[in-house]
């Protein structure tokens, strides 16, 4: 008896040595990347023990005797047999198998299909699906005009404004609004004699540009991927839904954002020409800066900042009436964040500059960070120019054209 017993150990020692080197916990145990198909042509009919074959594995003896060969050939190859499986409707069965992590899996069905018993055998290939990210859950996404005009989904596929900064000179902020917090890289006060706390139009504007996404509340802005400079230059007045700004409080912000690599500085606001503002403005251009500014379409060529050479000028309306130079961009029905962490809806040349604001930081994204990368417009007869946002943020991602050459040749030469 103790003889048989040592033989029996010797024998599954032999047999536990040609083995792979691999766990058979079951098909589920073992990746995808490692396992092989190997396909057997199915036993006739007239020849399985039953003559009612149905596809299934009610079939014991059949399947027992596909299993045999399927274990046969992996000790062959030195592989292991994970599972079968039936595939009636072409005549085939399919076992299972795997590889051994030192092995290359299309090596080793090379190698197995030339075995006379086997009609052919492959690696298991893995696929992807081909549809898009998941849509937002942010529940006010649904009514914002750039998620319809603009495809805010589809510009998201490119871009999101990742390692772009942009300076929102306005009201104070509300930083720690849930849409917004970790969204602000800085929160600074350059207003003199007016403190507050968190206000709306600045608040609104940094929203409509970066406020998060896929959150599980509120709206999507259309940067979140960029970070905020909210830089208080203005202040709500008292009563009202109006706010008012000062030249030196502009004049510190401007100089603020300049100083630390503002990429985008939106002003959403307007009013007279100041030699202070523009050389700023001037200087914020020449060292690459892009500045967008909401126009005032009661002041001549939109009021200034929009008007000084180099601001993108954006109104909320589309109009044959509008300055030369003033583009549009969604600025009605907008809904954004409201301090006290709520929403509301707003309107004006103000969130139509920050939507552009916005569309900038994505294309600066794809664009590799340089500034000079041209809007795309649809001129429509009578009615003015609209943002093509797609067509902006394609040909963002084109090589550096003679005219963006040039321009950064100037911006180096101002420098």
């Amino acid at each position: 008896m103790t003889r048989i017993l040592m033989a029996l150990m010797i024998a599954l020692s032999s047999l536990a040595s040609a083995a792979p080197a691999l766990a058979q916990d079951g098909p589920n145990a073992i990746e995808p990347d490692r396992q092989i198909l190997v396909l057997l042509r199915q036993i006739p009919a007239h020849y399985r023990s039953d003559s009612s074959f149905d596809g299934s594995y009610s079939d014991g003896m059949n399947r027992a005797a596909r299993e045999r060969l399927g274990r046969k050939i992996a000790r062959e190859h030195k592989i292991l047999f994970v599972d079968s499986w039936p595939m009636p409707v072409l005549g085939l069965d399919c076992l299972i198998m795997a590889a051994p992590d030192a092995q290359s899996t299309a090596a080793v069905a090379a190698e197995i299909a030339r075995d006379t018993n086997v009609e052919w055998a492959e690696p298991v290939h893995l696929y992807k699906t081909m549809s898009g990210p998941l849509a937002y859950n942010d529940p006010l996404l649904a009514v914002a005009p750039a998620a319809r005009q603009w495809h805010l989904l589809q510009l998201h596929q490119m871009a999101t404004g990742k390692r772009v900064t942009i300076a929102v000179i306005d009201t104070r902020v509300d930083a720690s609004h849930p849409d917004l917090s970790g969204q602000i890289a800085t929160n600074q006060d350059f207003v003199i004699g007016h403190p507050a706390g968190a206000e709306q139009h600045g608040t609104g504007v940094a929203g409509v540009i970066a406020a998060k996404a896929n959150n599980g509340m509120g709206m999507v802005g259309v940067a979140p991927g960029a970070r905020l400079l909210a830089l208080r230059a203005c202040w709500q007045l008292s009563g009202t839904r109006g706010s008012a700004c000062d030249s030196l409080s502009l004049a510190k912000a401007l100089h603020f954002a300049i100083e630390h690599g503002a990429n985008i500085i939106n002003m959403s606001l307007s009013g007279p020409p100041d030699r202070l503002l523009g050389s700023l403005i001037d200087t914020g251009l020449a060292r690459g800066a892009t500045v967008v500014a909401s126009a005032d379409s009661d002041e001549a060529g939109g009021g200034f900042p929009a008007s000084h050479a180099g601001v993108i000028a954006v109104s909320d309306r589309a109009t044959a009436a509008e300055p030369q130079g003033v583009v549009s961009a969604p600025g009605s029905g907008i809904p954004t964040t409201q301090p006290g962490a709520k929403w509301y809806l707003v309107n004006g040349s103000s969130y139509a500059a920050a939507h552009v604001s916005g569309l900038v930081a994505l294309m600066r994204e794809r664009h590799a960070g340089r500034a000079y990368a041209p809007l795309a417009f649809v001129s429509m007869p009578g009615e003015g120019r609209f943002i093509d946002a797609r067509a902006s943020l394609s040909q963002a991602a084109r090589p550096c054209d003679k005219t963006c050459q040039r321009m950064q040749t100037a911006r180096r030469a101002a420098n």
